[in-house]
């Protein structure tokens, strides 16, 4: 079983903080697009500190994608592991979008919490594009300019591949690069005081989950 490293509300906020000023001034995200469930949190902590002065918020759209699956076992014991292929639940709310065509031009960022295999976010860059580039060679108009922010990046090989022109142009963030742990995050816990408890004991023994930002 790998080991299990666990992530507080307050880790994650930090992250967040840490990471705005750079995406403000190298992405100036118009939207944030956040891959469900584990992209949620970070991108509604990301838009405050993303937000200008004399600015509004910057509109969050969210898409449902699954890939990971849990295996059976003792309660405690329970582990979920990346399956083989990606379900999508849910795609962009067009109702309060407008249509696919105001995606078109401008600069979204997509947000997740871990890159693990990749293969979730290559999913989600892919159909994004796909489905902005039958709205633009309708219309026309400027190349839609998609970045990622994750909070951790594991360190292994991945299964998926993103664009090459998004990783030239350095559209890529994780706020950690790390091992190849499990990762908990709060808003997987069923008891978050039983978790932050783990966090506490975790620091306390030197075992933080620490990385190269």
């Amino acid at each position: 079983m790998p080991e299990k490293v666990y992530v507080t509300y307050n880790d994650v906020h930090k992250l967040c903080q840490e990471a705005a000023p750079k995406i403000l001034e190298e992405f100036q995200p118009q939207l944030i697009i956040a891959i469900g469930g584990g992209g949620y949190v970070p991108a509604r902590i990301l838009r405050s500190f993303l937000k200008r002065p004399g600015s509004t918020n910057i509109p969050i759209q969210a898409i449902g994608l699954s890939l990971y699956e849990t295996l059976t076992g003792a309660a405690d014991d329970e582990v979920e592991e990346p399956g083989t292929k990606v379900t999508r639940t849910q795609w962009l709310d067009l109702s309060a979008l407008g249509e696919m065509n105001n995606l078109v031009g401008k600069r979204v960022l997509i947000v997740d919490e871990v890159d693990d295999t990749r293969t979730t976010l290559e999913y989600a860059v892919k159909e994004l594009e796909k489905d902005v580039e039958v709205a633009r060679a309708r219309l026309g108009g400027a190349e839609t300019q998609f970045s990622i922010f994750v909070l951790h990046n594991k360190d292994k090989t991945k299964k998926g591949t993103l664009p090459h022109h998004m990783v030239e142009q350095g559209r890529y963030l994780a706020a950690r690069t790390v091992s190849d742990v499990w990762i908990c995050y709060p808003w997987e816990a069923v008891d978050i005081d039983e978790h932050d408890k783990h966090a506490q004991e975790q620091n306390a023994d030197g075992r933080k989950l620490n990385g190269d930002a």
